[in-house]
This record gives structure tokens, sequence and C-alpha cells, in this order.
């Protein structure tokens, strides 16, 4: 069995990094009930929820804060709907933030049509330096297709993500459309299902998918990703680099470096772009990078921070480092690398970067400028060999000359 741990470090960053985990595995679930106007339950729902909030400070930095749902909420607004209006679940909570779930069916299933978190950057408690005053929403979309008369469980964690928002959303037990006040059977998600037993004939070796075996072969270099952010104005930060994971995992009571590539085509990008900062999150069921870049002297841009949240099951663990000084080239053009780039976000957590090319800034047309090379794809041969003619050169120009007026000294000797 697999699970994740953190190494015990003396420094602010991983006090940091265990304080974050703390309020986020603290999380209690809310349970609210809706009822119609017979007083007979329409939607019911149980369920855990951390929020993942970027907003912009008032000195143009770019900044993330994490809070969870309380259990406490209040439900004004919310509405069992009618023929003409559809149902929908409304929480309210804090500082005037609000968690919103519309809902829509047909002849045999109900879903989610649209999740909306509205949060509030005039509560000082949790956006104390925000330059956009006022409330904000976040829309998404949660809750596939559930069988009608059926009560939706998942224990396991779902990342939902939004403009600016990241939600894991996870221990949920949720049904609306409840006929006659009564919830119906439980119908499981995906994620809690066990996998099938490999057959007996056919021995499966496939690790499961869900969280990579330990393993200390070295992997196929992952495949490219290209990756957009995108604003008002159109394409604002591009990105391409195929991406690996190596962190430690406890198996069997022993720490085991365990490598695993991010597939690229179940990768969902978004992010933001500000003057002074751009941002780019990866995002998919069980991986959440997010790299951060910045302006340097205003001429030059660079990796500033990565953070990587691990989602397995219901648990996930969080690792990020702000103190990095990557990936720098001149605003205008864009920074290449073929060769791998090592990041170190944690003790116990890597990212390897092969065939990086970004451009967090100055984008035109959607395409990239021309690229500043890194240091290590650079051709020293040319120039070395270069050099050592040169130097061969002038070491041959100095024996003949002095050969020569060897020569000529002893023909001045032999004259006299």
């Amino acid at each position: 069995m697999l699970r994740f741990v953190m190494e015990p470090c003396a420094c602010p960053a991983a006090l940091f990094l265990l304080l974050s985990a703390a309020v986020l595995l603290g999380a209690t679930a809310f349970e609210v009930e809706i009822k119609d106007d017979k007083n007979a339950t329409c939607i019911y729902a149980k369920l855990s929820v951390n929020i993942t909030v970027q907003y912009e400070t008032n000195t143009s930095s770019s900044k993330n804060v994490t809070f969870p749902v309380p259990s406490k909420v209040t439900t004004n607004g919310s509405s069992c709907g009618s023929d003409s209006e559809a149902p929908i679940l409304v929480t309210h909570f804090g500082n005037s933030h609000s968690w919103s779930l519309n809902f829509t069916k047909n002849e045999s299933t109900y879903s989610g049509s649209a999740l909306i978190f509205t949060y509030n950057t005039n509560d000082t408690t949790l956006f104390p330096d925000a330059l956009r005053k006022g409330l904000l929403s976040s829309p998404a979309t949660f809750l596939g297709p559930v069988p009608l008369n059926s009560t939706y469980k998942c224990i396991s964690s779902e990342v939902v993500v939004g403009k600016n928002v990241t939600q894991i959303i996870y221990d949920v037990k949720l049904e609306a459309f409840v006929p006659n006040g009564t919830l119906g059977k439980e119908v499981t998600c995906d994620a809690d299902k066990p996998y099938p037993s490999p057959s007996p004939t056919q021995p499966s070796t496939t690790a499961s998918t869900t969280t990579p075996a330990p393993t200390s072969k070295p992997l196929d270099n992952p495949t490219t990703g290209n990756y957009t952010v995108s604003d008002v104005n159109g394409t604002c930060l591009l990105a391409s680099m195929g991406l690996q994971i190596n962190t430690s995992l406890l198996s069997e009571g022993e720490n085991i470096w365990t490598p695993f590539n991010i597939d690229p085509w179940v990768i969902k990008s978004n992010g933001t772009c500000t003057n002074q900062t751009g941002t780019l999150i990866l995002t998919e069921n069980s991986t959440i990078i997010e790299f951060t870049f910045a302006l340097k002297n205003k001429n030059h841009f660079y990796l500033e921070g990565v953070n990587v949240t691990l989602i397995n099951g219901s648990a996930f663990s969080y690792r990020q480092n702000q103190n990095l000084s990557d990936w720098e080239a001149s605003v205008g053009s864009s920074y290449m690398c073929h060769k791998e780039q090592q990041i170190k976000v944690s003790e116990d957590l890597f990212i390897s970067a092969f065939d990086v090319r970004v451009q967090p800034f100055g984008v035109h047309n959607g395409t990239f400028d021309t690229a500043e090379d890194c240091f290590a794809d650079q051709n020293f041969i040319v120039p070395i060999v270069v050099g050592a003619a040169l130097g061969a050169l002038v070491v041959l120009v100095t024996v003949a000359y002095f050969i020569g007026r060897r020569r000529q000294y002893s023909a001045g000797y032999e004259q006299m």
C-alpha cells in the first residue's frame, strides 16, 4: 500500500506546508437538506470542499489562499425548482462567500449543470492585500450523470478547476430530484470502485494508474504537451514541455523514490496573466502543477515558483517552492531548453522537465517569439576547437619567430 509522506525539515517552508496540510485535512463536511413547500426533501448534500483561490495583490503579484467550506453554512437562495426553473443548492459561509450547484435532468439521469463559487475579496482575513475588491465568481462543472432516484456517493477526491479557483471535493453524498422526500439507493463513483482482478490465466504486471508503483527503473521521457493561458486580449502565456514527477512514497515501511510521467492528453490547463506575473496551472484527476513566472528588472522573466498537489483517494499532499530563479530569458523572447531541467520543489519531490519552451509575457498572435537557448543546450565544441586552433597558431608563430631570431644572431656572429 502506498501513501504520501513528508520528511521532517526544520525550516519555514516545511512549517508552512505542514500548516497548509493541517488546514486541508482538518476540514469537515457540510450537510444540508433543501425542502419543498410540503416539507419534503428535494435536495440532499453532504460533502467536503477545499478551495484554493489565486488573486492579484496590490503590489501586482499573485498569491494563493486555501480554505475549506466550513461545516456550518446557510442555504438562503436554494430551491427545489419548478417546471420553469431548475433546482439549485446554494450555501453561504464566512464573509459573503457562496458555493452553489445547479441541477438538470432528463428521462433517466440527473447531473450538475453549473458549479459557481463566489468569493469576497473584501474579506481581509483571506485576502488582506487584494488589488481588486468585491464579489468575484468562478464557474466550473461538477457532477456527471447519476441515475434518477439514486444517491451519488464518492469518497475519493475530484479536482474541479475554474477561473482562478481550484476546488478539491471529496466525501460526497448527494441527491437531487429526491422523490417523495426519500433518498434512493447509493451509486458509487468510478474512483471508489476496486480495480478488476487480473485474469488467473493471463497474469497482469501493469501497475495501478491511480498511484505509481515504486520502482527504481528509469522511465522513458514524457510526452511533450502544449499549453496556453488566455485573457480578454487573447493568448497571454505559451508553454511546451514534457513533465515527470519523482517523489518519495512509503511502501511497506520503506521510502522509495517513484517517478511517473504527466500525460498531456488528459491535462487541463488554465492560469492567469498580469503585468508582473504569469501562472500556468496543469490539472488532472490526481495531480495539480502550478508554475509561477515573474519579471526581473522589467526586461527579463524567470520561473519564480512551483506548487504541486498529489491526490490519492481522499488524501492529498501539497508541496511548493517559491524561491526559484530558473528558465530566465528576455521579455519579448521565449526560453527554450531541450536538455532535462530538474526543479527541486521540496526534499521529497522533484520535477524533471524536457524539451521546455515557455513565454509568459509579450505573446503576439498566439505564437512563440525568438527563443533564447539555455546554457545546457549551447554548443561549446566549435568555440573550443577554434580557440585551440588559434592557440596552436600563436605557439607556432612564436616558435618560428624565435627560430628566425636565433638564425639571425648566428649569422651575425659568423660574419664577425
